[in-house]
């Protein structure tokens, strides 16, 4: 079987449960919604109070606690069974199905010379702590994944790649994109739907984060309503899943609503017209040379 065959299409990220902004009532049930419907959770301790939130479900519910996505950061095996510990206790599980790493500090220098570091994470893995690890891109740290994948030195280590991927981002740069599909790797996009409809990050005052956002938005909406598809997130998912190596999506919301809306599209998925794909590849690949790869890190 290829590498997180078995990821649903669609998997529920927990960012916003731990928002102050949403209401507990709110969170807890959604967090109940997430769980009686069978989906997997992505979520992190960076998350404000996600994790108890989730916590508190799983207790009410034991039976159908799911596979689980936690990112664990990176710089040493050490940071990442601190992390481990630090993301299991509050979730009351003793293990997690996949281990979200971050390549930084000696981890990525170990990845572009094969050293020590791998071998400890291999034992974290052996241990069934965590039975499988994805590796999390950034536009500012796609050079050591890109050397350690032409090198090898992540075989059998790392199961998947996981980044912001949806029509406005793609955070792996253009060289490490390109390698990733030329080797077939399992990939897990983030972000669905970019943050919000496109028409909303291009027209409303303040609801980009960062104007290059808003300014992609210009340029994807065109696409968008040339598309023909009603639905934002449909064609949010729907352009994920256009990339064979595409095996989910996380996507995060904090209205039952929009959860089942983004559910009912992750069936029976149809990627988008090859055209529409490649106008939007052909974007990305522009952005990602005139901004991404220069951008501060966080700053995206």
């Amino acid at each position: 079987m290829k590498p997180l065959a078995d990821l649903p299409p669609y998997i529920y990220g927990t960012t916003r449960l731990g928002h102050d902004d949403v209401p507990r009532e709110q969170q807890a049930a959604m967090a109940r919604t997430a769980i009686d419907a069978g989906l997997w959770l992505h979520t992190s301790r960076q998350y404000d109070h996600a994790l108890e939130v989730l916590g508190a479900a799983l207790a009410d519910e034991p039976s159908k606690i799911p596979p689980v996505i936690v990112k664990l950061g990176g710089g040493t095996a050490d940071d990442v069974r601190a992390t481990i510990a630090e993301n299991i206790e509050p979730l009351g599980i003793s293990s997690i199905d996949i281990g979200q790493l971050t390549g930084a500090g000696a981890f990525a220098e170990d990845m572009v010379t094969g050293g020590s570091t791998l071998a400890d994470l291999q034992r974290i893995k052996d241990e069934g702590l965590v039975r499988r690890f994805v590796l999390e891109i950034f536009p500012w740290t796609s050079e050591a994944p890109l050397a350690a994948l032409r090198a090898g030195h992540l075989d059998g280590l790392i199961d998947g790649y996981i980044f912001y991927l949806n029509p406005l981002q793609r955070f792996a740069s253009n060289e490490l994109w390109d390698e990733l599909l030329a080797q077939d790797k399992a990939i897990i996009s983030m972000r669905t739907v970019a943050g919000a409809p496109v028409h909303t990050l291009r027209d409303v005052p303040g609801a980009a984060w960062q104007p290059y956002l808003q300014e992609r938005a210009v340029e994807v909406a065109p696409i968008f309503e040339r598309s023909s598809v009603a639905s934002w997130a449909d064609f949010c998912i729907r352009f994920a899943h256009s990339t064979p190596q595409v095996v989910s999506t996380v996507g995060s919301t904090s209205r039952e609503e929009n959860l089942k809306e983004l559910l009912s599209f992750s069936q029976d998925i149809t990627p988008l017209p090859q055209d529409i794909v490649d106008e939007l590849f052909a974007l990305q690949r522009r952005w990602s040379d005139e901004t991404d790869i220069h951008a501060e890190p966080w700053s995206m």
